[in-house]
């Protein structure tokens, strides 16, 4: 009864800080975002230049258009792009700032014949990549009412359909605008990076103990990757100064890399389906995957094929990974209802669904020209709680093969045990005379044993007091020679001590040694009376098999129990 409230407090306590550490992190989250968002209204403040557009597309010209509406056919490598309006007759402040957003193209940008600014032509020149993202132009002080004209160099095939509007903010406050929008991909990309790297760290350590904690390694570079990937795709790593092209190439790097940590994580769930088909398929779309990846990368290190352009083959390849993975899940549930495989099937349903939601925004936004989708970014927060359901599936398997492992341990160690003593049994000390004859090992000692006068004590005392005087001698036995080799009780009265000793004195140490537990047990339980009687020999030429070895020190053994027999009745 006290056992159990006992567990019941502990139970209790547990929920308690679990749920004081959840509450903890909401509120410093909301504080946090409070913190960030309270000064939005005030700094948000901006001009947007969406109508009145006059854009030329090569040679085709598309007067007075507004850019939510207007969208074109996809534009390819080398494609020119001109867009001029009117800058807005009245300024926001003495310093502003436009804000531009790019896709895969370098931008000239001037004020009336000025030019005020200028990005990638010369990365263009040399077949580099320029990236996506948002610029940020500086305008000049008497911008107002002046014509605006933006030309476009077109560094990828099939590189957008539409335009995004343009703002023109204040200087001072247009990084903080980007933190403030931004400010969910910046805690997610920032929570899995960070989360990764230390737990990355770890688990290298631990592996160099045991290869159970692969599988959460995976989880980490995983989650580094993705983190990565978030930090880039929505632009986090703007407010930190970076080059365009350098946040471009860091997302494709992390977003091509993210599969295979994971497909590496599903080969345990694969192999458990014992099923060749299966596993055939899940090398193969490992090996292509790994093939693409350093393929990706390798070309575009030496500027024949950028990231970019194999972007769409990389989506298709990440979809089949999740299919296949579905698939996979179910088997294994239908297989084995375990909670491991229906928090995983749970995770990868709800990261396809995120996934295909993203993909389906990405691809209509840009090759069909479309923004009607009314939210984005939904793949970053499926792939927090999919990484959080990872986590918690690895530590439910880990807790039920640790159960399992700690289970067989004892099932082995009752197999390979004496139930009374605690010592090793009959059939390990069998198995144990196996190896030293196979590995052939040299320089080693039986002793046998026999406990005088165990009938006597049953009969007299009951089997009560035999057991305390089994115990004692496998106690005595054990603390003698234990140290040296091992020990084992053959059954009933018998024990045996293999030891790695061949030297005549330490024999004789051994044996005094002996002798004296049995005088200290002796004193310290009334009326045991132990008495053992015992014989060794060493391996030698003549003797030269631990089956000789052992029946010449049971020999010697009986002629010493005979020889004790006499001499106690003499007495």
């Amino acid at each position: 009864m006290k056992n159990e409230r006992k567990i019941t407090r502990r139970t209790i306590l547990k929920a308690l800080l679990t749920a004081y550490a959840f509450l903890s992190v909401c509120f410093t989250t909301m504080a946090i975002d409070h913190l960030l968002a309270k000064e939005y209204p005030d700094i948000s403040h901006c001009v947007t230049l969406n109508d009145s557009w006059d854009i030329t597309i090569n040679d085709t010209l598309y007067p007075d258009v507004s850019l939510d509406d207007f969208h074109f056919d996809r534009v390819n490598k080398g494609d020119i792009i001109t867009m001029t309006t009117p800058l807005p007759e009245s300024l926001i402040s003495s310093e502003n700032a436009l804000l531009l957003h790019t896709r895969q193209c370098a931008v000239n940008v001037y004020v009336d014949t000025d030019q005020i600014y200028q990005y990638g032509l010369d990365r263009i020149d040399r077949n580099k990549t320029v990236g996506s993202g948002y610029l940020t132009v500086e305008l000049p002080d008497d911008y107002a009412g002046k014509t605006l004209k933006i030309s476009l160099t077109v560094a990828e095939d099939q590189a957008f359909t539409r335009f995004d509007p343009l703002r023109i903010y204040e200087w001072e406050n247009i990084y903080r605008v980007l933190l403030t929008e931004t400010r969910l991909p910046l805690f997610l990309g920032c929570f899995l990076t960070v989360f990764g790297l230390v737990v990355c760290c770890i688990t290298i350590f631990a592996l160099l103990f045991s290869g159970k904690f692969l599988r959460i390694l995976c989880i980490s570079i995983f989650s580094i990757c993705i983190g990565l990937w978030t930090l880039c795709y929505y632009n986090v790593l703007l407010i930190f100064s970076m080059p365009l092209y350098t946040i471009c190439l860091l997302e494709y790097m992390s977003l091509y890399l993210a599969p295979i940590p994971m497909v590496i994580y599903m080969r345990e769930d694969v192999r458990a389906l014992e099923q060749p088909v299966m596993y055939t398929i899940y090398k193969v779309l490992l090996a292509i995957q790994i093939i693409v990846t350093t393929g990706a990368i390798f070309l575009h290190s030496i500027d024949v094929v950028h990231c970019a352009a194999l972007l769409k083959y990389m989506q298709a390849l990440i979809v089949c990974h999740l299919v296949y993975s579905i698939i996979v899940e179910f088997m294994n549930l239908r297989r084995s209802h375990q909670l491991v495989h229906r928090l995983f099937l749970l995770g990868i349903l709800m990261l396809f669904a995120c996934v295909s939601y993203d993909l389906i925004y990405y691809n209509l936004e840009r090759y069909r020209g479309m923004n009607s989708l009314p939210t984005k970014g939904i793949a970053s927060l499926g792939l927090v709680l999919f990484i959080f359901i990872l986590i918690v599936s690895f530590y439910v398997n880990l807790t039920q093969k640790m159960m399992q492992e700690t289970e067989r341990n004892f099932l082995i160690k009752s197999a390979y045990t004496d139930e009374l003593t605690q010592i090793h049994n009959r059939r390990y000390c069998m198995e144990y005379m196996n190896r030293i004859q196979e590995t052939e090992r040299l320089n080693y000692t039986v002793f046998c044993f026999d406990l005088n006068n165990l009938k006597v004590t049953n009969d007299t005392y009951g089997h009560a007091k035999g057991d305390i005087l089994i115990r004692s001698a496998a106690e005595v036995i054990t603390e003698t020679f234990e140290a040296d080799g091992m020990v084992a009780r053959m059954g009933g009265d018998e024990f045996i001590a293999i030891v790695e000793v061949a030297d005549a004195r330490k024999l004789t140490a051994l044996t005094e040694t002996f002798q004296a537990c049995i005088d200290r047990k002796n004193r310290e339980i009334p009326d045991l009376n132990m008495s053992i009687a015992f014989g060794y020999a060493c391996n030698t030429a003549e003797i030269n098999t631990v089956e000789k070895v052992y029946q010449t020190a049971d020999d010697r053994m009986y002629q010493h129990k005979q020889h004790m027999k006499r001499s106690s009745a003499r007495t």
